[in-house]
């Protein structure tokens, strides 16, 4: 159901530079004059510039441009994902945000967003820097009617979503390391890390966490991944709106969520292989226990990294760290 305050916005913003009534409002929304008041004081601690005139009503002066709730809400045009936004201004995680809303039963599609993240963590427990107001810093709560052993294929999925939305949005040219970093230029943009509360047979819920660097400054990325993270200010010498970016992600998330619940995987790997960073190229893997080099083939139809040994083995991996081979050096990269 669509909040009154989200009702109030598109009632204010339909009537463009002309006031409304606080009666008219409170006539549609079914609630006191007392109770707009209070909603208009809200709007503006969200940024949003309002004017009130005694005898005339109210109007819109400027929409904000910072992240909340109600912005990213406003003008979101979703059926089911980020029905519910939880924004908050500083957490440890979304994840863990997630994970705690998910286990009291939060509906399917809730999405949690943060100006900063002190916490954030991607794969393999490792730290992501989530400096405030310079990225995307969100999760999605998911609770798909699929089987456990494929809530890997939402990882790939959601990869192929941020790079779409980065192409069509920002004009760069993504890529993606398997199974989960979206690369700019070589250098990693974004991460997805997927958690997922399951029974043997039956997923509970699943929550993706998505991280994008977006408004950092080369000085502001930290020294120990200067040489192999970027920005997309960085990318583009541009500062991007981070709330058009996340609505945007959203809705476009939505639409190729429903189609691989409907289609299963098939879609989805070809769009991932098209985004494939070093299909065809020889890459470094290594696991827990060995590291060789091989030819990445693309990925299998259940989302398994597919490669072929220097001497023609073929190999399928659930899981594995991947490195490059720069030409001209004498090291494999990551």
């Amino acid at each position: 159901m669509e909040s009154t305050r989200n009702k109030l916005i598109k009632l204010l913003a339909s009537s463009g530079d002309h006031y409304i009534s606080g009666q008219l409002l409170s006539e549609k929304l079914a609630i006191s004059r007392a109770a707009i008041w209070k909603h208009m004081k809200e709007l503006e601690k969200d940024g949003y510039q309002i004017e009130g005139k005694s005898k005339k009503g109210y109007r819109i002066l400027k929409f904000p441009d910072k992240v909340s709730e109600n912005t990213i809400l406003w003008g979101l045009g979703t059926q089911w994902l980020g029905k519910t936004v939880i924004h908050k201004e500083v957490t440890t995680s979304t994840q863990h945000i997630a994970h705690q809303l998910a286990q009291e039963n939060v509906d399917h599609g809730t999405v949690i967003v943060a100006d900063e993240q002190t916490a954030g963590k991607g794969r393999m427990n490792r730290k992501w820097h989530s400096a405030k107001q310079k990225g995307i810093w969100m999760s999605i709560i998911l609770r798909p009617n699929i089987l456990p052993y494929l809530a890997p294929q939402l990882t790939l999925l959601t990869a192929t979503v941020l790079a779409d939305v980065l192409t069509k949005d920002t004009h760069t040219n993504p890529k993606i390391k398997w199974p989960n970093d979206i690369l700019i230029n070589h250098n990693k943009t974004a991460g997805i890390l997927t958690e997922m509360q399951a029974e043997q047979d039956q997923i509970q819920y699943v929550v993706i966490g998505i991280g994008i660097n977006v408004n950092q400054t080369h000085d502001e990325i930290p020294s120990d991944i200067k040489k192999k993270a970027t920005s997309l200010l960085m990318e583009t010498n541009k500062e991007w709106d981070t709330q058009t970016l996340i609505q945007n992600i959203l809705m476009t998330f939505e639409k190729a969520y429903d189609a691989y619940i409907a289609n299963g995987f098939p879609d989805v790997k070809s769009k991932w292989e098209s985004y494939g960073f070093k299909i065809g190229e020889t890459i470094h893997i290594k696991t827990m226990r060995e590291q060789w080099n091989a030819v990445f083939l693309g990925i299998a139809e259940d989302g398994a990294l597919l490669t072929k040994t220097l001497d023609g083995e073929m190999k399928k991996l659930y899981s594995a760290e991947i490195d490059w081979y720069e030409k001209g050096g004498d090291d494999f990269a990551n």
